[in-house]
């Protein structure tokens, strides 16, 4: 009877071990999966070519942008001066936006170069007043954003195509508010209005100077009562 008994358990231990080793068997991890060789013969297929002819109409993942001005800023090879579609308020202000994000810390929110992170040791770029920018197409500002320059990285994965159209709009228009006159304004508009009587407009606070103390506010400071138009009580 006992005998009966282990020969069952035995049985029964046999047939779970024979029941794992075959599920493992089923298994297939990728680095063991079946594989052709480059140019090496296919049983499979009816002309035994083992690299299979791209589907007719395929298009690779990177040239689905294809070759147009819309996503280059050129034509041929020579950057493009026209935007590739209308500039309306809402595409400077997006491109004030996106700029003010991704362009400002280096080039400054006014374009001049002197933005955050070089007034903390990066290298200095260019104005966007030096006569050779001011004569650069809008092609020109796209493809750096697209592809860098200098020591300026891209910006293509930070910044959609459209975005970077909007960015070069708004920096001509950064370009042309820099060197703007009264003539440019149209009549009976003012440029600036003046401050009201008494009112003294300070100097920008100055990142790279040192923390401000008493001893150099303009109160106590004459030189610098005199910079900032502030009276020296003393």
């Amino acid at each position: 009877m006992q005998f009966g008994v282990k020969l069952r358990r035995t049985s029964a231990g046999l047939l779970a071990c024979a029941a794992v080793l075959s599920l493992a068997a089923c298994r297939l991890d990728m680095q063991v999966q079946p594989y052709y060789r480059p140019l090496s013969e296919s049983k499979f297929f009816a002309d035994k070519r083992a690299a299979r002819p791209i589907i007719e109409g395929t298009v690779a993942h990177s040239e689905i942008e294809g070759d147009t001005y819309f996503y280059t800023g050129k034509i041929g090879s020579v950057p493009g001066d026209y935007m590739p579609f209308p500039v309306t308020a809402e595409v400077l202000a997006r491109g004030q936006q996106r700029y003010n994000i991704y362009c400002s810390p280096c080039h400054s929110e006014v374009g001049d170069g002197n933005g955050m992170i070089v007034q903390r040791g990066y290298k200095h770029p260019p104005s966007y007043n030096t006569e050779r920018l001011l004569k650069e197409p809008l092609g020109h500002f796209f493809d750096v954003i697209s592809h860098g320059y200098g020591v300026m990285p891209d910006y293509a994965a930070q910044v959609q195509p459209k975005d970077r159209w909007a960015i070069a709009a708004y920096i001509r228009a950064l370009q042309l508010s820099q060197g703007a006159s009264k003539s440019d304004v149209a009549a009976g508009q003012q440029i600036a209005p003046q401050p009201p009587a008494g009112v003294v407009v300070t100097r920008p606070y100055d990142t790279q100077a040192q923390t401000a103390n008493p001893a150099n506010t303009a109160g106590n400071n004459p030189s610098a009562a005199a910079a900032t138009g502030g009276t020296n009580p003393q």
